[in-house]
């Protein structure tokens, strides 16, 4: 039996919560928005899991003061706690308020504020060293 990626046991797990939810679903125009938030939900949740399971790889890491390090935003964003990455995204990406990120997080607004303000703290350490 081939292993699965992460990704592919997040979206599982979110078109399975979809469908078992679907009938509760009362304003089919919120449909974008609820199954956004399961996606997001299920993605944070996957990505703790594999964390948690997985030890991290560190040998691929570029040495302190190679011009590698800071190279690539996208590269500093991917190496941020599952929980960090995506308020990182909903709020600074996205655009979202803190009270419909603390939605589709299942968090309370506070948790989102201390999160985002770990989050860009530990990026911007990441980015300029």
């Amino acid at each position: 039996m081939p292993l699965r990626a992460p990704q592919a046991d997040a979206a599982q797990e979110a078109l399975m919560a979809v469908f078992k939810s679907l009938r509760a679903l009362k304003d089919p125009a919120a449909l974008h928005g609820w199954v956004r938030a399961i996606v997001v939900r299920e993605a944070v949740r996957t990505a703790r899991r594999a964390a948690r399971t997985e030890p991290a790889d560190l040998s691929s890491l570029p040495a302190r003061g190679d011009p590698q390090l800071s190279a690539d935003d996208r590269d500093v964003l991917e190496r941020l706690p599952p929980e960090y990455r995506a308020v990182l995204i909903l709020r600074n990406v996205e655009g979202l308020d803190e009270r419909t990120a603390a939605a589709l997080l299942g968090v309370r607004t506070g948790t989102v504020n201390s999160r985002l303000h770990r989050a860009r703290d530990t990026f911007r350490k990441a980015w300029t060293s």
